[in-house]
């Protein structure tokens, strides 16, 4: 089975749907299997004391004016809807409260995605499993029970799932990526198991692909140093397209494991133990 590459758009488009249009047509180019976009009901993520309070932001001097900026209203999601229906291209988001996962339902997507923040949200993990979309499950900032809890309600409601390894730091430093804990989740769930990364550079990544991960998620931008939170803890144009092609190497490398003499290395060996006795090598 491939692996499902997700280029994590979240809210590097920085409210700008051509921003977001660019992304995705980066992610299409390269070869990924989707990207993925954050919705969030502002009054019902953020307390009014969080959000009246100052921050300076290309949208204003406080933190509202800042989330709203970041959020992309029914009309621009309708245009990016559209526009990845145009190019044949799957693209869902990771909902933050029950109303935006409600939002999103009314445009089908064929994922669902449960942030690691939100992993400890029973009502929403109940409303997502709901649907019955096959969902992405991100573990970050979690302890067992917690994603015992999340595997039993998925698990309950009959909903297809995937775990994913996740350490929610941006950027993740390498030593802190414990990719063995990949073994650990599909030891313990049975279940197929990915990995959200948000470490800088690729090479982490490329260690997941080679322990058998399902899914790869990456945020993606157009720019590292451009406005926003995740910009830094993402990849660019060039490195993604490195990031997928090498991932799909490395998926034909790993073969089937089988311990036969490769068909192309027969003529090869006849060749290089020709001195030696017929009886030693049959």
């Amino acid at each position: 089975m491939s692996i499902f590459i997700i280029a994590e758009i979240g809210i590097n488009h920085n409210g700008d749907v051509a921003i977001a249009k660019q992304l995705i047509d980066v992610a299409k180019e390269a070869g990924a299997d989707a990207v993925k976009f954050q919705k969030r009901t502002i009054d019902l993520v953020y307390s009014k004391e969080m959000l009246d309070s100052p921050r300076e932001s290309p949208w204003g001097a406080t933190q509202r004016a800042q989330k709203e900026g970041l959020e992309f209203s029914l009309d621009e999601y309708k245009e990016i809807d559209a526009y990845c229906k145009k190019l044949e291209f799957e693209w869902f988001a990771s909902a933050w409260d029950l109303e935006s996962q409600k939002f999103l339902r009314q445009f089908n997507c064929k994922y669902n995605k449960i942030a690691s923040p939100m992993i400890v949200y029973e009502d929403l993990l109940k409303e997502v499993a709901s649907e019955k979309k096959h969902t992405f499950i991100s573990t970050g900032m979690t302890e067992f029970r917690q994603i015992d809890r999340a595997v039993e309600i998925f698990r309950s409601i009959g909903c297809p799932f995937e775990l994913m390894h996740c350490v929610s730091t941006y950027p993740m430093d390498d030593e802190d990526a414990n990719l063995n804990r990949i073994k650990t989740l599909r030891d313990r769930y049975q279940c197929n198991v990915g990995y959200s990364g948000h470490e800088i550079g690729l090479a982490v990544s490329y260690a997941a692909a080679a322990l058998g991960i399902t899914s790869l998620e990456r945020h993606i931008t157009l720019g590292r140093a451009m406005y926003g939170s995740d910009q830094a803890a993402s990849v660019e144009p060039m490195g993604f397209r490195q990031l997928v092609g090498a991932v799909r190497k490395i998926e034909k490398a790993m073969g089937n494991g089988r311990l036969t003499m490769n068909h192309k290395e027969i003529s090869i060996a006849k060749k290089l133990r020709a001195h030696i006795p017929f009886e030693s090598h049959r």
